[in-house]
């Protein structure tokens, strides 16, 4: 049995292999439809690159009895070369930053599991009702998070992402255990800092690690995991602490059951990739090779080679990098917009807005705080699906903006509210519906952008140390607004300090647009090509110059 493919008049027709191979019929149309199939024929056809076999000598039968002759095409077809173009798009990436989102899931889950049992854990340990030590509890994971952020660009530079991803980890298994079996508060402030520890450390990492073995097409999408997974994390610790409420005890539990995640990571990240760029740079190239064959595909494998070894050599002088090296333009300008980007993103308000959000929900008849937290937490984390659909679809850019002014319009609500005495019937749903607005704003664009954008506009060389730079800042910020906060809601009020929050935000609207981002065009271009060497000058112009040569982009 024969299957022809009817071609374009030049070429009268193909007579395919005789076995039924349905599938091949199939993928060999599809490419027709695309191009040209690139079949190996017996003779060359002018104007096309599947041949017709030579003309047969006529024979003796009369005009009217001939029949067209269709000469035989021999598709002797290798269906691996043939699939080697095919785009394999997010999925062979997936598994590799899905486990490496685990951390993020841990980050979450650290920050809330303190949420519902604070007061159980303060009554038990002997510092209830002491305000300042309980709020020592729940922050002082910020202290060692400091530390972890700036201490983990020297491990990835020598180490790799996978090896450090699990030493990583092992502070944040001792820290919940110790903080699990802490019978007094020296005990449970340890522990809480050695999560700290874990949490500065991967925070930095993982957007890293994803930048860096996602596909070019897909790497936004798959770096808003990262939040995704925080977000899924503080929605495991809200609803696991409900039984606080009625059960004392039930915190050992809730730490305890934050171990679980961490194994899973150190064990994941066993089978998982290694970054491509530490492995070219270290001087692995067959296992560089086989990397990018497995994540990007075949057809992917030499043009990035090309790409790795040309940054690489334009890009690292010596094996060693160091800290002065942020110090000098291009890497000055680089950590300038990663410090910018969370000084904004935490004096946005974000924390305040959280902290006042179970005050706010139980004005309304939700009495129940890990309920309302709840509420919160899968708020965010619609936000963040709705970001993982536009991030490589609208850029960076756009979403930054669009979430500063969602996050302005709301906090506006919230002041409003607060400051405009309403009728009664209507008390508080303006700031419901603000609260609401603002954490859908927030998930959108300012929480995963300012993690994808800083690895995408770092060199190779000093991407670990940019990054590190950045969290630490992000660190520093929370640290005082955390402070801060509610000496400043005692003296000046809510509405006022609501107001200074929402002035943040609506200056961010601009800011971003004129000053963060001078091209937006990072979301479609390889990561090896978007750092350029650029001139040792502070001028946007020169930036706006680089990235215009290499997106083929205009920029605003």
């Amino acid at each position: 049995m024969r299957y022809f493919a009817v071609l374009h008049p030049p070429c009268p027709g193909i007579v395919g292999s005789s076995k039924p191979r349905f599938l091949l019929l199939h993928h060999l149309l599809r490419r027709r439809a695309k191009g040209s199939l690139g079949l190996r024929c017996r003779a060359p056809l002018k104007g096309a690159r599947v041949a017709a076999a030579s003309k047969p000598p006529p024979s003796p039968v009369s005009d009217s009895d001939q029949q067209p002759q269709i000469p035989d095409v021999d598709l002797s077809l290798d269906l691996q070369k043939e699939t080697e173009g095919l785009d394999l798009g997010w999925l062979p990436s997936f598994p590799h930053v899905l486990t490496a989102s685990m951390a993020n899931f841990l980050f979450g889950y650290h920050i809330g599991v303190m949420n519902g049992p604070i007061e159980a854990i303060a009554h038990e340990l002997g510092f209830e009702g002491n305000s300042f030590l309980e709020g020592l509890v729940v922050s002082i994971f910020i202290a060692g998070a400091f530390i972890g952020s700036l201490g983990v660009s020297s491990f990835v530079d020598n180490f790799g992402s996978r090896p450090t991803f699990q030493l990583d980890t092992i502070p944040l298994i001792l820290g919940a255990l110790l903080s699990a079996q802490a019978h007094n508060l020296d005990e449970m402030l340890w522990g809480r800092f050695l999560v700290g520890l874990g949490i500065g450390a991967n925070t930095v990492l993982v957007p890293l690690y994803i930048s860096e073995v996602s596909p070019t097409k897909y790497r936004g999408s798959l770096g808003s995991l990262c939040q995704i997974g925080t977000c899924l994390g503080i929605i495991a610790s809200l609803a696991l602490g409900i039984p606080s409420e009625s059960d004392p005890h039930w915190w050992r539990i809730m730490l305890y059951i934050a171990c679980i995640p961490g194994f899973i990571l150190i064990f994941g990240m066993q089978f998982a990739v290694e970054s491509p760029r530490w492995l070219y740079k270290v001087g692995r190239v067959n296992e560089t090779k086989r990397v990018i064959e497995t994540i990007w595909g075949e057809s992917e494998v030499e043009k990035s080679i090309e790409e790795i070894q040309t940054v690489i050599n334009d890009d690292v002088k010596n094996q060693k990098t160091s800290w002065l090296e942020l110090l000098v333009e291009p890497n000055k300008k680089v950590a300038f917009i990663g410090g910018s980007l969370f000084i904004l993103q935490q004096f946005a308000g974000i924390n305040g807005v959280l902290y006042f959000s179970s005050l706010t929900f139980q004005d309304v008849g939700i009495t129940s705080s890990s309920l309302a937290s709840l509420l919160v937490g899968l708020t965010n984390f619609a936000g963040a699906l709705f970001a993982l659909t536009l991030m490589d679809n609208q850029g960076r850019r756009r979403l930054l903006i669009g979430s500063y002014l969602g996050m302005a319009v709301s906090m506006f609500l919230i002041v409003y509210d607060i400051t405009v005495p309403l009728d009664e019937g209507s008390s508080h749903i303006l700031s419901i519906l603000g609260t609401l607005m603002y954490i859908f704003s927030f998930a959108l664009g300012a929480g995963p952008v300012t993690g994808i954008i800083i690895p995408e506009l770092s060199s190779n060389r000093s991407r670990s140390k940019i990054m590190g730079f950045s969290f630490s800042i992000h660190w520093i910020c929370n640290f005082l607004v955390g402070l801060y906060f509610l000496e400043l809601v005692d003296k000046f009020g809510v509405g006022p300090v609501y107001g200074a929050f929402d002035a943040v935000c609506v200056e961010a609207v601009p800011g971003s647009h004129d000053h963060i981002f001078p091209c937006e065009r990072t979301y479609s271009r390889n990561l090896a090509l978007l750092h350029p060497v650029l001139p040792a000058t502070d001028s946007t112009t020169n930036i706006v110059r680089v990235f215009s040569r290499f997106s083929n982009h205009k920029c605003d």
